[in-house]
């Protein structure tokens, strides 16, 4: 028996919206992950991007669990000797743009590559309700009702 090997060309992508109010983090972010590369799909081939279309919506109404809303902290650098920054969940949910700490979660259990960066481009996360793909006529995926650990009470 061959192994299968899926072509881009034969590659059908869905759109799927997940509303995250209420929603754990961490479980969040690798269920979407496991979807956007296609590893839930009988069709998984590692080096094409054969994943869904992902919309996450309420990204500023997910949960932390334990006390990494106000401890845990995100850092990068701005280039210059010295430069470390850092800024806590707490100040970016609460901040301008709260879906970068639903963002983050997800792009770090996404290999890191080319293929990644393809990948990732299939997601799409906002803030609050609305959105602007109605037209793909994406299909609800209920998180919380999979497993109870999913959907924390704040």
């Amino acid at each position: 028996m061959k192994t299968f090997t899926q072509k881009p060309a034969e590659v059908e992508k869905k759109w799927i919206i997940i509303d995250a109010e209420g929603l754990v983090v961490g479980r969040l972010a690798s269920l979407v992950a496991m979807r956007l590369r296609g590893k839930h799909k009988a069709t998984y081939t590692p080096h094409v991007d054969d994943g869904d279309n992902v919309i996450i919506i309420n990204a500023e109404k997910v949960v932390l669990t334990g006390k990494k809303y106000t401890e845990k902290k995100y850092y990068w650098h701005t280039g210059y000797p010295g430069g470390i920054k850092e800024r806590t969940a707490r100040a970016i949910i609460e901040g301008r743009f709260p879906e970068r700490v639903v963002e983050k979660a997800i792009e770090r259990m996404i290999p890191r590559g080319p293929l990644g960066r393809r990948q990732m481009k299939n997601l799409r996360v906002y803030a609050g309700a609305e959105h602007p793909h109605e037209a793909q006529s994406p299909e609800v995926l209920d998180v919380a009702a999979m497993n109870s650990k999913n959907k924390r009470s704040a």
